[in-house]
């Protein structure tokens, strides 16, 4: 009897033991599967997370980098874009007209939006006006040239024929004259305000006449490529009322003596402001230059010209 009870006892315990062991084995036989496709699933995820994340940093870096918005390419100008107007100067433009960098909807608020922001942060564009046609944002306006380069201690600016401060960017095919002896104040000239100094007026005047005699007498080889600078520090002759009011300087240093500013010839009695750009423009078409002599007198309406020969 106690050996039967003993077999029996031994019976169920290597029973008991052997159940367990299947139970185990089939849990993990179930879940090796399941864990293996979560983890992969994981892995999924985070190399798609990683991937968004890196896309948004890189349309950041090109926005900054580039200074246009995702969508500038939405956004056009209508008409040619002046062959002066450099790769600095138009992505400038474009910034502005994408405010920075955003998004834009081809709806009449985003072209409301372009307009301000081109109007309050580029003094370049005149006129502006846009408008959503198609699948565009058209832009028109009137690009400001620049007429003359103004020094303000180490800044620079420009100036257009309305007398409006542009900022400075470098641009090429132009014959920018700097500007000296103004009167400044103690502040600097504002970009996009008009400066009203009476002596920059002057300088531009003359420069204007210069500008349309090249257009008309000498368009493939300009006069004002050879000027570098025009003098206005005798303005109403403030300094000495016997020498001349503007003095124009070739780059060889050569003065070209204007004289009275412009329409004031009379008071003075000069040669008339015709007479002065016919003298000018007859000597630079014969000699083809305005170097090689000390000075070119305009003033005088006797006043011969003075030949190119040896400075001293």
């Amino acid at each position: 009897m106690a050996r039967g009870r003993t077999k029996k006892g031994k019976a169920k315990r290597i029973s008991f033991t052997s159940g367990v062991s299947k139970r185990k084995k089939k849990a993990r036989t179930a879940g090796g599967p399941s864990l293996r496709g979560f983890l992969k699933a994981l892995a999924v995820v985070f190399v798609l997370a990683a991937l968004v994340v890196g896309l948004i940093y890189l349309d950041k870096y090109l926005k900054q980098d580039l200074g246009i918005g995702a969508r500038a390419g939405v956004i056009e100008f209508a008409g040619e874009m002046p062959d002066w107007v450099s790769e600095e100067l138009s992505k400038r433009v474009y910034a502005a007209a994408t405010a920075g960098g955003e998004d834009l909807r081809l709806d009449e608020d985003a072209a409301a939006s372009v307009q301000q922001s081109i109007e309050t942060r580029v003094p370049w564009l005149a006129e502006v006006r846009v408008e959503v046609t198609g699948e565009k944002i058209r832009v028109y306006g009137r690009w400001r040239r620049p007429t003359a380069l103004v020094k303000w201690g180490l800044e620079k600016f420009y100036v257009d024929d309305e007398l409006v401060v542009l900022d400075y960017v470098p641009v090429s095919n132009l014959p920018i004259v700097t500007i000296t002896g103004l009167t400044v104040g103690a502040n600097a000239p504002v970009v996009g305000d008009i400066w009203s100094g009476e002596d920059l007026n002057a300088a531009l005047a003359v420069l204007t006449r210069l500008e349309r005699m090249d257009a008309v007498v000498t368009p493939d080889k300009p006069l004002l490529a050879e000027i570098e600078t025009i003098d206005v520090a005798n303005f109403e002759g403030r300094r000495d009322a016997r020498d001349a009011h503007i003095v124009l300087y070739a780059k060889d240093r050569t003065q070209i003596i204007w004289g009275a500013e412009v329409g004031m010839w009379q008071r003075y009695l000069e040669a008339t402001d015709e007479q002065k750009l016919a003298k000018l423009y007859t000597y630079y078409e014969e000699y083809g230059t305005l170097s090689g002599v000390k000075y070119i007198n305009l003033r005088d309406p006797q006043q011969t010209i003075h030949l190119p020969i040896d400075k001293y």
